[in-house]
């Protein structure tokens, strides 16, 4: 008889491996980053900083001339209460651009009048070069 054969076979067992990722060096660089993130940021301000004029504003001796751009409920342009045509108001728009002191426009739009009529006239103002619009007359979108 083999005497090797008989022999108690003993078995080895090997712990098992572990399959998951050690997270605590990720953890450690993670919260690192973040201390130096926090230190790094500037305290953010809820304020807007503005420098205002200092001293006595200047009187004013001409106040600049108002022209009056009414649109009327159906579509209907008015300059200065007389109605005008797209081309008209354009070469109207040309003239006042082309003054000394530009005068101010007022564009009043009534509440049932096309939006699309509404912002022609307005980037009409802007493409020509007239810089002071005021879009007046916005209690009567109120409900």
């Amino acid at each position: 008889m083999n005497p090797k054969r008989f022999k108690r076979q003993r078995k080895i067992t090997t712990p098992e491996v572990m399959m998951d990722v050690n997270t605590t060096p990720l953890i450690d660089v993670m919260l690192v980053l973040l201390v130096m993130l926090i230190i790094t940021i500037p305290i953010q301000l809820h304020a807007v900083n503005l420098e205002m004029p200092v001293g006595v504003p200047p009187t004013q001796l001409n106040k600049p001339l108002v022209i009056q751009i009414d649109i009327d409920a159906r579509n209907v342009i008015y300059w200065n209460g007389t109605g005008v045509s797209a081309e008209q108001l354009n070469s109207k728009m040309s003239e006042a651009a082309q003054m000394e002191t530009q005068p101010e426009i007022h564009l009043r739009p009534n509440k049932d009048c096309q939006y699309a009529i509404f912002a022609n006239v307005l980037s009409s103002t802007k493409r020509i070069g007239l810089s002071k619009i005021a879009v007046i007359g916005s209690e009567q979108f109120v409900q």
